[in-house]
This record gives structure tokens, sequence and C-alpha cells, in this order.
């Protein structure tokens, strides 16, 4: 089965194309996020369908019959591609994608999750106070003196983001700087982090379990 599926990820030559061309941006969440989902739940789930585990749109790299994987919550626009496909379901980490992209496909909501093993290796004791971690264009507003942790690669990422006692951080990175042991704060721009941090590995089970129902 897994031999004959299609799987357009992160390694893609679109995606690579694309990533190369946003410089320090190219260390977002959807990459490694992208990676996750390739090495603990494509493995572990049962399906014939193919996969998409990025959004490659400005090439509309896609396929029939085939799992994607929502990133962006906030320009639905950027799906509009998929439609020349058929058969899909959409696998959407929040509940406004749901709504907004139900007309491309099945929709499927799953929480979002992180390695939480992995994360842990980083844990180390708190020396600096406060700090955005994230991309730059995400960050909106901070009180001075906030430090910015950005454009870094995951280990880095996470090695200096342990050292801070407050994070201000969504999505995955709130996940991480809970595992890490940092007090999460917000300010304006809204998170789709479930309260509770999710492994990776239990997704997998939650995802399979949906897809049975879906396509049963």
């Amino acid at each position: 089965m897994g031999d004959r599926r299609t799987i357009i990820d992160h390694t893609h030559p679109a995606y690579i194309r694309a990533r190369n061309r946003i410089g320090k941006s190219r260390w977002n969440g959807a990459y490694y996020y992208s990676k996750e989902i390739c090495e603990f739940i494509i493995p572990k789930i049962e399906t014939d369908r193919n996969w998409v585990t990025i959004n490659i749109h400005e090439e509309q790299v896609g396929c029939d019959h085939a799992i994607v994987i929502i990133h962006n919550h906030f320009h639905p626009e950027r799906y509009e591609w998929l439609k020349k496909y058929d058969d899909l379901i959409l696998v959407c980490s929040a509940e406004q994608d749901m709504e907004q992209l139900g007309h491309l496909g099945k929709t499927i909501f799953l929480p979002l999750s992180i390695d939480v093993e992995y994360t842990k290796q980083f844990i180390r004791p708190k020396t600096r106070d406060i700090a955005y971690a994230g991309r730059l264009e995400k960050k909106g507003k901070l009180p001075p003196g906030t430090d910015i942790i950005s454009g870094l690669s995951r280990k880095p990422f996470l090695a200096k983001l342990a050292t801070y006692r407050k994070v201000y951080c969504v999505d995955r990175v709130e996940l991480e700087a809970k595992v890490l042991g940092c007090e999460v704060l917000h300010n304006n721009i809204p998170s789709f982090a479930p309260e509770e941090v999710i492994d990776i590995r239990d997704a997998a089970v939650m995802l399979q379990k949906a897809l049975e129902e879906i396509d049963e």
C-alpha cells in the first residue's frame, strides 16, 4: 500500500523552491510540522489515500484521493487551487478552517501536536526573563524589552526558547514552550494550540480513528 501512495511534502522540489525564497522565515511551523507528520503519522495510518502535507499554492501541486494537512488559518484563499482535485480529506487544526474550506472536500479536526520526547531534551534552567518566539511577521505588538527568538532552525530555537521564564508564542511553539516549562503569554495574535499538550504519536491514533469514521 505505502509504495503506491503519492506523498507531497516538504521535500518536494516545488516546495523547496518556494521555501528558499522566504529567507529566515523558511524555518517555519508548517515545515517542521510536515517533517513530523511524515515521521510519526503517515507510517502509522492505514489508508490507501495519498498525502499532501504542505501547501505549495504557488505551483498548485497536489493530487486526487488525498489527505491534505491545512496549515494557514488566516488566508483560506491560498487553498482554493485544491478545487481542481477530487476526493480530498482536509485535516484542520482550527474549526474555522473546517467552515471556510469545507467546499473543497471532507474535513477532519485534528488538534496541533508536537514531538514531546524530542522537545524535552532541551529543558534547562531559566536564565532569561521574557521573549517572543516565532516568525517576525506574527509578533504583533510586544512590551518594551521583550527579546526576539526568530529565524533559527529547530535545535538552536528550542535551546534558546528553553532559557526564558515567559514567552509570547502561539500554535505549536506554544506547546513546545509548555513542555520546556515556560509561562506562555499571548498578545493580539490568536493561537490555535490545544489547552493540553498533545504528543504527535497520540495525534496519529486520533487521526486514524477519524479517517476510519469518514472513509468507512
